[in-house]
């Protein structure tokens, strides 16, 4: 539904109160950020404090494409409360014990903590912060990994004439899988080769300068000083002032990141690429049967000590809700979400089941928000899923979705989830957003280089480049995709939620998508500088999320309703 009758050209006075659910709504005399295009492009190098923030920061006033949350909190919302909006998490897991979160969990009020018994009768046994799709599995294939095994007994060595009518999809998607194994495998083992020779000639060089000069953490001007007697030293000196000067870092910090994309692509052999993993056993379900619904447990921080693999989740969770005005760390979007944890995406690709299941019971313990950052590109049961945002639609709840990391144009690409295809644009329910990732930087490098898009299949841009949020044992790093660019957008729709719960999750969606900044910039798109199109023709909205003129319009739109 198309908001008609808002006018981001006027100053619009609004007061908002809505005594009936007990929360303070802001009022406002507020007129919208426009006309972005003359502010000038920033030249210089954001700051750390800038960078850790500057999904926070707003356009006009910092030049950094940031989502004007300081500006809204500052301005707008001031000391009014919203109301609490429960945010399920649907993803690897959630530090829960993290600090910054702690605070911020949903608790099931109706559910006795380990008493064994099922108090609410919602199907899930002492569910008190969420549920554990993957009971004790971390690591798992891909998808198409999965296909090739289930169905080479089935098609291996057999001709398409010879394949049914009834089983010809089925034999193409497997036929698909084949080459995309092959594809990857192939690009990940050189991938992974390249690295390790480029370890094995940075680590000798780095030993053999590091004994000359007496450090192993020599500067870049002790390097340049340093006068090699032979040949080979000239080379290894060449080489690690290369290294120095393009990453701008010492060499230990170098082969440490070489280490840890060495392990990650070892990783994808080991796991996601590898025939003879079966990650599902420890779970027990069979994972093809959306009936079998018995299985999981409620450690929504997973079976691993070291929380090693529910990183991905606590950085989302604290992105969305992070406690504000506490004193530590960063500042959540919403100061009203409560995390609900749906512990669904393993170490791998997430299972079609689990991901169906997880939307279910996230409707139906309460969640008015679902964060879904995963993505793939296979989904054999994608209609469980299909039906699963369609029985979010019906109960009221929004999805806010991410796009994808592989600099794709999603009008011609299919990405699961979605909730429309490349045939058919069409979408298949109203309350389902999807969101691409920003760059700090204001001009061409304005998008993500690694981000999908879709004038017809993306709705929106969020800031998803270095940033700074939670992660597990107390913690916090930079990561970066669309992955965050996704619950910075939940974070906005659970504030919305908070203030003006008398929106419906489509009217929330069209908020966002209404609100939110354009620009007539030309941008590169998947990082490629020979390929550039206009930023309002990346998504269907052509704008960036923008939390200040969001607020604006939702009031507005509530007070006419």
């Amino acid at each position: 539904m198309k908001l008609s009758f808002y006018k981001p050209l006027l100053a619009i006075f609004i007061a908002g109160f809505l005594g009936s659910c007990g929360t303070s709504a802001p009022s406002l005399v507020s007129t919208p950020i426009e006309k972005i295009d003359s502010i000038p492009l920033k030249v210089t190098d954001l700051s750390e404090a800038q960078l850790k923030n500057w999904s926070a920061s707003d356009l006009r006033s910092d030049t950094i494409p940031g989502m004007s949350v300081d500006k809204a909190y500052a301005e707008i919302i001031k000391n009014n409360k919203p109301s609490p909006v429960i945010v399920g998490v649907v993803d690897s897991g959630v530090d829960i014990e993290h600090p910054d979160l702690k605070n911020q969990i949903w608790t099931n009020s109706d559910e006795i903590p380990n008493n064994g018994k099922d108090d609410d009768k919602n199907g899930y046994v002492d569910d008190i912060h969420g549920w554990n799709f993957l009971g004790n599995a971390v690591a798992e294939n891909l998808e198409y990994v999965r296909i090739i095994k289930r169905l080479k007994p089935k098609y291996e060595g057999k001709p398409e004439s010879s394949i049914s009518t009834a089983n010809r999809d089925e034999y193409k998607m497997y036929q698909a899988a084949k080459a995309e194994y092959e594809k990857e495998y192939g690009e990940t083992m050189s991938t992974l080769q390249q690295y390790q020779q480029i370890k094995q000639q940075l680590s000798a060089a780095h030993q053999a300068v590091s004994a000359e000069l007496g450090t192993e953490d020599y500067t870049k001007k002790q390097l340049s000083e340093y006068q090699p007697q032979t040949q080979q030293m000239q080379q290894y000196k060449a080489m690690l002032t290369q290294i120095q000067n393009n990453v701008n870092e010492n060499i230990p910090k170098a082969l440490k990141e070489l280490q840890d994309a060495i392990d990650y692509y070892q990783n994808r052999i080991d796991t996601h690429l590898n025939f003879d993993l079966n990650g599902r056993a420890v779970v027990g379900d069979d994972p093809y049967n959306i009936k079998d619904t018995n299985y999981g447990n409620n450690n929504v921080m997973g079976p691993e000590k070291t929380k090693e693999n529910i990183k991905h989740g606590t950085h989302v969770a604290g992105i969305i809700a992070a406690e504000r005005k506490n004193g530590i760390g960063i500042n959540g979007v919403a100061s009203n979400a409560k995390i609900m944890v749906v512990r669904a995406v393993p170490d791998g690709d997430e299972y079609d089941k689990d991901i169906a299941l997880g939307i279910r019971y996230a409707v139906d313990n309460g969640a008015k928000v679902i964060n879904t950052s995963f993505g793939k590109y296979f989904s054999p049961n994608y209609q469980w899923v299909w039906d699963a945002i369609k029985y979010a639609a019906a109960h009221d709840v929004l999805i806010v979705n991410a796009a994808g990391n592989e600099g794709l144009n999603l009008d011609e690409k299919m990405v699961y989830p979605n909730d429309q295809t490349p045939e058919n644009p069409n979408e298949i329910a109203d309350n389902f957003l999807t969101v691409g990732a920003l760059n700090y930087e204001y001009g061409s490098g304005l998008v993500a280089g690694f981000s999908n898009y879709g004038k017809k299949n993306v709705d929106v841009f969020a800031p998803g480049v270095k940033i700074w949020s939670t992660t597990p044992n107390n913690t916090y790093e930079y990561l970066q995709g669309t992955s965050m660019a996704a619950p910075e957008v939940a974070g906005v729709a659970a504030l919305i939620r908070g203030f003006y719960p008398k929106l419906t999750a489509a009217q929330v969606k069209q908020v966002i998508i209404d609100s939110g900044l354009s620009t007539n910039a030309t941008v590169i798109v998947g990082g490629d500088r020979n390929n550039t199109m206009k930023f309002t023709d990346l998504s269907t909205s052509g704008k960036m999320v923008n939390l200040y003129n969001a607020l604006i319009l939702a009031s507005q739109l509530s007070n006419n309703l």
